[in-house]
């Protein structure tokens, strides 16, 4: 049974701005649509299978990722009680680390 499925604020931003830079370089509405569509079922994904993603206690406590499509990395937290919490989803050559260090949380 699928944990259920929580998004950050920051989480839906992100999205937002991935579907615009898709539109942008695409020129279509449809292509960015059909691509966050993809990231939002790999986060489905992730909630049926919740500790599969790699471990980043180093950046924060419960901080796991999931790398999607060699060029996003989905960033969440598994929380009682059976809950997936997607905190960001960013671009693989960002480094999103740094903006973990000293931060408890990316905003």
């Amino acid at each position: 049974m699928p944990h259920e499925l929580r998004f950050r604020p920051k989480a839906f931003a992100d999205l937002e701005d991935i579907a615009r830079a898709v539109r942008r370089a695409s020129g279509s509405r449809e292509v960015a649509r059909r691509y966050v569509e993809r990231i939002l079922t790999r986060c489905r994904h992730v909630a049926t299978l919740p500790l599969a993603g790699r471990p980043r206690d180093d950046l924060a406590p419960g901080l796991r990722i999931v790398p999607f499509e060699r060029r996003l990395v989905i960033v969440y937290r598994v929380l009682p009680p059976e809950t997936v919490e997607i905190t960001n989803v960013f671009q693989s050559a960002r480094d999103y680390a740094a903006l973990y260090r000293g931060e408890r949380e990316v905003d």
